[in-house]
């Protein structure tokens, strides 16, 4: 897994770390693992009562497979999916990137291993693609509500951007979430631990809005291989009004874009109408549900989808 997940691997959710820190929370992982000629391909899973399902939880963007490109990975994570036939009835795999053709060589894995598969989306992802633009030129293109917002109230609050973790500020960063319209936390303890080793490695940008001295919006996100990554965003709704949000996420993507000098900035997953108005593409995430017909609990489920497929 170290191998696999090392450096120059394309998310913080691909990671021996990441997984790691999951771990941590209480999910049991199932690590499979195929070697040939010196490859290695990994699926990083958890299994239970015969349904395996990915090593995630609800900050994971993404999930995907770790396999060397080309027909030799192809043919690794083909053998890993006849190998989970002895684990599990069912193999459910999701939030899947399509993108980088992820679900289409998962899903061709899974089927020349005789499992039956379905692929539906499951999620958005919405992403601003950089292009070469300065701030300035893009913000130049946001809708005229948004840049009117942050000419009349960027004044109101001072803002910081932090590239090291800060625990006080991280401490404001909790106050502002749990009082905030955002549901409680998952994992509180992990989203921490996550922000403390991004931000030994560089690669945390954590920002702060304040009123007269008053915390009142905070946002982490962190920065690798030439992407931003949006985590976690919240603000005060006593303090609504002075939009210290959107100055601050103004901020933060002043300096992901002029300062990190990013190509892409990823708003996770999620349909939610505000981030429209910020980013200008969206991605599809796929469902890949995989069912073993040699199984007798896979027989319901499949019998049913192939009903709906034929009516």
């Amino acid at each position: 897994m170290q191998a696999l997940t090392g450096a120059g691997t394309a998310a913080p959710f691909d990671r021996a770390e990441w997984f790691a820190l999951l771990a941590e929370t209480g999910l049991e992982p199932l690590v499979a693992i195929a070697s040939d000629a010196g490859e290695t391909a990994a699926l990083a899973l958890t299994e239970a009562g015969g349904r395996i399902t990915p090593l995630r939880n609800w900050y994971s963007f993404t999930w995907r497979e770790l396999a060397p490109a080309g027909p030799q990975g192809d043919r690794l994570l083909e053998a890993i999916a006849r190998q989970l036939k002895s684990r599990g009835w069912r193999v459910t795999l999701e939030p899947v990137p399509g993108e980088d053709g992820s679900a289409e060589r998962l899903a061709r894995a899974f089927r020349a291993a005789g499992w039956h598969v379905g692929v539906k989306p499951c999620d958005i992802n919405h992403v601003l693609p950089v292009r070469g633009r300065s701030f300035a030129e893009y913000w130049d293109t946001r809708p005229g509500p948004l840049r009117t917002t942050l000419k009349r109230k960027a004044k109101k609050v001072e803002v910081e951007v932090l590239t090291r973790f800060d625990a006080g500020v991280w401490a404001d960063y909790e106050a502002i979430y749990a009082a905030s319209w955002k549901p409680a936390e998952d994992q509180p303890a992990m989203l921490r631990a996550f922000a403390e080793s991004e931000g030994a490695a560089g690669r945390l940008r954590l920002g702060i809005a304040r009123a007269e001295g008053l915390a009142v919006a905070a946002q982490c996100w962190t920065v690798e291989n030439g992407i931003a990554y949006i985590h976690k965003l919240a603000h005060l709704e006593s303090h609504k009004p002075l939009s210290a949000g959107t100055t601050l996420t103004a901020a933060l993507f002043q300096h992901v874009i002029d300062t990190d000098r990013v190509t892409l900035v990823d708003f996770g997953t999620g349909d939610q109408s505000y981030k429209a108005d910020w980013m200008e593409e969206v991605r599809p995430r796929f469902r890949i549900d995989c069912l073993d017909p040699g199984a007798l609990r896979a027989w319901p489920p499949l019998a049913k989808r192939l009903l709906k497929r034929g009516g």
